[in-house]
């Protein structure tokens, strides 16, 4: 994708002639609508249907076809760090993983949440920033060649807190408010969590979030200077603060006035790029991409909140089929219903609700802010994940199966959760306009 993180590439000629894969959207099929014989043929399709949704609104689909699973996904094979050898697979939260078109040749990213060595969690502090990259998603997976940027450093390291050395008057790479920090209480701190990698306009932008150890906590843009590798410097918006205004929120840790928004995410289609916050809001970027639009308060997506709505993380912006998918991550909460039965639910925190598991919903619109539907479970266990085309046009999801509480913090599962996974996506087509996880062959009927 020459311009745009969200599409497979559309065919060489478009690309050659410079076209943005969305810019032509209308105008050209898919790369798997081009690549389906029936399509080619003129012939309809025949498409997954659409489930049925569990009634009352907000209630959890946690049927075993939504979940990964070994027939539809599998752990990417990252190359290993020295800290990873011991346990044979990365340790990684909010996994992200992405396929852009570069010079004409497909080139997979992957990113996420790490955590120091010596450290069980990406927290009171982490070391940064590692990127993964590859040309086929089945590996290899290489860490991204950052020798000729920092020789003798760990390979793979795009920033990190550490790098506040390299700032120079006009070139910032780690803000004050980023550097490391100590207090009496947790001793080290600051944290950098759920990094994504975009390419946008011919240009490598990390965006990511500094976590709830931080001096300030929020989401922040790197910008590249070189290639996918870096080096990366601060955008200019966030020299003093990370992006929008703080307010209440987080744990009691965190300093009054030091919380910020936090999850970014970055949505660009042709010329204009978006950046994606938590729960509801966006904003939209300048030209030049160096900070956000300037607005007394951030714009909301137009959603179909549950009753009531609990908080929600990771949101991400996805385009298919000419529709836009806003995916959040949302803890379903089981409890016991008046019958007696296990209900499970996208809740708040309350008496007698338990942490189950953490789930990827998902809600269409026709236009990016929205109105967006009602959301559906697209994946059960697959929260704070993202969704991306390969370079065939295949649609697939990322999950990391969140050890915090639930199902995968059981002692039996804890050994398999944290880690880059991947698991294929389908679309019920243009009438149904739904994605879910890869379902089961003995699917029903629409209700």
């Amino acid at each position: 994708m020459t311009n745009n993180m969200n599409r497979p590439p559309i065919g060489r000629r478009a690309l050659l002639a410079g076209a943005g894969t969305l810019g032509v959207a209308a105008a050209l099929p898919t790369a798997a609508a081009q690549a389906d014989p029936a399509t080619r043929r003129g012939q309809p399709r025949a498409y997954p249907a659409n489930w049925p949704d569990p009634e009352p609104y907000g209630l959890a689909d946690t049927r075993p076809d939504l979940w990964p699973r070994d027939d539809n996904s599998f752990v990417l094979p990252l190359e290993l760090r020295p800290r990873d050898k011991e346990r044979g697979v990365v340790w990684m939260r909010d996994t992200y993983v992405n396929c852009f078109v570069v010079g004409g040749r497909p080139l997979y990213v992957a990113t996420g949440t790490t955590r120091a060595l010596g450290l069980d969690a990406a927290a009171p502090w982490n070391d940064g920033v590692f990127v993964w990259v590859s040309r086929s998603l089945r590996g290899p997976w290489r860490l991204a060649d950052t020798t000729r940027i920092r020789p003798g450093a760990a390979q793979g390291k795009v920033w990190s807190p550490e790098f506040a050395g390299e700032n120079r008057p006009g070139r910032t790479v780690v803000a004050p408010w980023q550097q490391y920090w100590h207090d009496d209480e947790f001793g080290k701190r600051g944290n950098v969590w759920a990094p994504e990698v975009h390419y946008v306009r011919g240009r490598w932008y990390i965006v990511a979030c500094m976590g709830d150890h931080s001096r300030k906590v929020g989401s922040f843009l790197l910008v590249s200077e070189g290639g996918v590798a870096g080096p990366y410097r601060l955008a200019k918006g966030n020299l003093a603060k990370p992006f929008g205004e703080s307010f209440i929120g987080g744990p009691s840790f965190i300093e009054p006035g030091a919380y910020h928004h936090i999850d970014g995410s970055i949505y660009a289609e042709g010329r204009d790029a978006w950046l994606v916050l938590h729960n509801d809001l966006y904003a939209k970027f300048r030209p030049d991409m160096e900070d956000i639009v300037p607005t007394t308060d951030l714009p909301k997506f137009q959603q179909s909140p549950y009753s009531p709505e609990p908080y929600l993380e990771g949101a991400y912006v996805f385009k298919h089929g000419g529709k836009y998918y806003l995916l959040h991550a949302a803890w379903n909460r089981s409890s016991v219903a008046p019958d007696g039965s296990t209900r499970y639910a996208y809740d708040p925190p309350g008496t007698g609700r338990t942490q189950y598991q953490y789930d990827a919903v998902v809600a269409v619109a026709d236009r990016v802010e929205g109105p967006y539907s009602r959301r559906w479970t697209a994946g059960v266990g697959a929260g704070h994940n993202n969704f991306f085309a390969d370079h065939a046009g295949g649609l697939w999801a990322t999950f990391f199966r969140n050890p915090v509480a639930g199902y995968w913090s059981h002692p039996s599962r804890i050994a398999d959760a944290t880690v880059p996974g991947v698991v294929r996506m389908e679309w019920t087509g243009p009438e149904g306009n739904r994605l879910y996880v890869r379902r089961g062959q003995n699917q029903p009927a629409d209700g």
